[in-house]
């Protein structure tokens, strides 16, 4: 028996087992539309909707296949396996027929019955041990069941239509963006009656709840093994069904929001089958290759083994295109990351600040200039004396002395690769504002604000890079030092489903960097329900991409 065992994620393992006796030719063009990084299938899913929707799209993967983790390899020779993605359930309906699937080779092997779950215990009066098996077949799956509870028999009817019931409900919110959190709490009282559009798919999904809204909340904030402990009292069948609620995720049954991921693997369809799961033909590869196939067919350039090395960003800070690690560089007008959140922002996105007066260097190295002490608003005397007397005035000066340092220049050790750390020394700020008041944190915030803007004046793009601060104003400086001298700014990072995946800032795929979305599965609803980023993030290009 030939056997390949590979490690997973920290929370999952593979093991692929075989058994004897079982069996770009277009060169990349310097100039695109749009570029998308890594040939995952979301990625592949946003490049066919992007050149359907008119704009010439190139995807660039870095290994010599395609697929991400839908994919198939030969790692034992005459054996090919699906190496991490292992069945095809949660692509979304709509996707397989606007892209004729089937049409580019899509097939797929029904699986009836589903689950096997074999007991380890002596066999009773001669027999084998038992085992429960589940399948479409409802009576037959009853009479499974009844040998461990004929109470568990009878309901389970009922605890399918009680997730059906959900997962229908849930389906507005998977085939649309989350919520324009950004929209409905910034900027013009324009551009938040327009983003109310976006709540359309909760209030939809509200709607088909309706009385089901607490068993909803239940389902998805409270530990799986409550709710079906609720249901079921056979052992088997409860530790069966709870597989659903962990595989793929690093959680236990008995860990609250572990429900969630149980309603997430009877959301899906296969031939307009609800539920259902199936193999691929050729394995998961299969999917990524008819997924290519169509991108392809409708015009989008597809390429391997180009490893991309940095997103380009122009002097307006918005994505130009990206640079291979061969130094090639492929320009665009917008930039889509099928990488993880954290490769995106901390690997692909320079985060120095691009001066107008000395741009940076296509490689994003921090040039000469930026290891000095950059001094802003320090053009003439006068300028430095206007700050003075609004500080004296018991004002922030609206246009302040700011010195800049970037230490992180030189010591790599103050932030991950490609990050930044930037010290900003600011005069003039007063103690008291206007002689008589405490600083507020509104106050700090608006401050900041002004001293970004000015920043931003020198070095455009520097206010999308910021991935988080600290302001220290004269009375903080006083409680924490004892002494009065300068503001400081550093950064920091955190990641958190569905209104802030990964960030609330970005959950709407548009990252900070104008012309930079990310459509993988670090944003919504998540790698789990295929293509659904891919396709949501390349109808809001799309809808972007018209207003350019």
């Amino acid at each position: 028996m030939a056997a390949a065992v590979r490690a997973g994620c920290a929370h999952k393992g593979f093991i692929s087992v075989a058994r004897r006796g079982s069996h770009s030719s277009t060169a990349l063009k310097p100039q695109y539309d749009a570029i998308v990084i890594g040939a995952g299938h979301n990625g592949l899913i946003a490049s066919a909707y992007l050149q359907k929707g008119g704009l010439k799209t190139a995807v660039l993967e870095r290994r010599h296949v395609l697929g991400g983790a839908a994919v198939s390899e030969e790692i034992i020779p005459g054996f090919h396996f699906s190496r991490a993605s292992y069945l095809l359930s949660l692509l979304r309906p709509h996707i397989y027929q606007d892209l004729e699937l089937k049409k580019h080779g899509l097939k797929v092997y029904m699986r009836d019955p589903y689950s096997f779950t074999p007991m380890l215990e002596d066999g009773v009066r001669g027999r084998p041990p038992r085992s429960l098996t589940l399948g479409a077949d409802l009576e037959k799956t009853q009479q499974e069941i009844g040998k461990f509870s004929e109470k568990d028999a009878k309901v389970y009817p009922d605890f399918l239509s009680y997730l059906e019931r959900l997962a229908c409900a849930i389906h507005p919110l998977l085939d649309a963006p989350p919520v324009d959190i950004p929209g409905l709490t910034q900027g013009s009282l324009r551009k938040k009656i327009t983003a109310l559009g976006s709540l359309k798919p909760l209030v939809k999904s509200g709607l088909k709840l309706g009385k089901n809204i607490p068993d909803f909340y239940e389902l998805v904030t409270a530990p799986a093994i409550k709710v079906l402990n609720r249901w079921f009292e056979s052992e088997p069948l409860r530790a069966t069904l709870a597989t659903d609620s962990v595989i793929g995720a690093n959680t236990s049954p008995n860990n609250p929001g572990s429900g969630y991921v149980l309603l997430h693997h009877v959301m899906g369809e296969l031939e307009k089958e609800k539920g259902a799961w199936g193999y691929v033909e050729g394995g998961m590869g299969g999917v990524s290759q008819s997924i290519a196939r169509s991108a392809r067919s409708l015009g989008a350039d597809i390429f391997t083994n180009r490893d991309v090395k940095q997103v380009l960003i122009g002097q307006d800070g918005s994505a130009k295109g990206i640079i291979l690690t061969d130094g090639t560089e492929v320009h665009s007008k917008v930039v889509l990351s099928n990488a993880t959140p954290y490769i995106t922002f901390k690997q692909l996105t320079p985060k120095l600040p691009n001066f107008l007066a000395a741009p940076n260097s296509a490689d994003g190295k921090p040039g000469p200039h930026h290891q000095c002490s950059i001094h802003l608003n320090c053009e003439s005397v006068e300028v430095l004396e206007e700050a003075y007397r609004e500080g004296q005035q018991g004002r922030p000066s609206s246009r302040p002395m700011i010195e800049m340092t970037i230490p992180s220049v030189l010591d790599p050790t103050l932030a991950p690769p490609g990050c930044h750390v930037v010290s900003l020394f600011i005069q003039f700020t007063p103690y008291l504002l206007e002689g008589r008041r405490a600083w507020t944190d509104e106050d700090r915030e608006r401050f900041a604000d002004t001293v970004f803007d000015w920043v931003e004046h020198y070095a455009p793009g520097f206010k999308n890079s910021i991935v988080g601060k600290d302001i220290l104003t004269p009375p903080d400086l006083e409680r924490v030092f004892v002494w009065y001298i300068c503001m400081l700014y550093h950064s920091k990072h955190s990641l958190h489903l569905y209104l802030a995946r990964p960030l609330p800032s970005v959950a709407d795929y548009r990252s900070p960097v104008k012309g930079l979305y990310l459509c993988g599965s670090g944003s919504h609803p998540g790698g789990g329900v295929m293509g659904a980023a891919g396709w949501n993030s390349a109808l809001k290009v799309l809808a972007d991409f018209k207003r350019l």
